[in-house]
Order: C-alpha cells, then sequence, then structure tokens
C-alpha cells in the first residue's frame, strides 16, 4: 500500500511539472527553451522534476513585485503619496 502511494505521489509531481512547463510562457523560463524543459522533465521523470521546480520555473513572486512595483506604481496603500496625503487631510478634518 505504501508503495502505491509514493508511486501516486511521484507520478502526481511528475505529471504537474509537465503541466507547469507547457502552462509556462516562454519569454519566463530560465536557462533553456520550453522543449528542452519539457524534455527533462519527461525523460529525466523524477529528476526532471526537480530541476524544473528548482531551476527552471520562474521566480514569480519576486519578478511580479520588481515588475509590478515599477510600471504601475506603488502596491500598497502607504506606499501611495496620494493615498497619505488624502488620509492625512481627512485626519485633519475630523480633528476639526
Amino acid at each position: 500500500m505504501t508503495n502505491v502511494l509514493v508511486t501516486l505521489f511521484l507520478l502526481g509531481i511528475w505529471i504537474y511539472c509537465l503541466l507547469d512547463v507547457l502552462r509556462t510562457d516562454a519569454t519566463e523560463l530560465r536557462h533553456l527553451s520550453k522543449r528542452g524543459w519539457f524534455a527533462i522533465a519527461f525523460f529525466g521523470f523524477l529528476i526532471g522534476s526537480v530541476l524544473w521546480l528548482l531551476d527552471g520555473r520562474p521566480r514569480r513572486g519576486a519578478a511580479v513585485f520588481g515588475s509590478r512595483m515599477a510600471a504601475d506604481g506603488p502596491i500598497g496603500p502607504d506606499d501611495d503619496p496620494a493615498f497619505l496625503r488624502d488620509l492625512e487631510r481627512r485626519l485633519r478634518d475630523d480633528d476639526a
């Protein structure tokens, strides 16, 4: 029974990695092309999947934070000068 569960777990990781390679935009891949990463994950099974998860997959958290800050302006309300000015104005109005 344990062997079946381990096999299903490893198969699930492998399928997840294959689908993740296919869903990832080609411009976000690191080191290899989409075909290269798919071949490594497909033929390498567990080793290829681990390589994809550790080295091929884009680092979405850092990339999204950095690009969003530069492209769209502030991320949180405490970083937005207009929000802080409006907040200060509302606080002054409440005190008066």
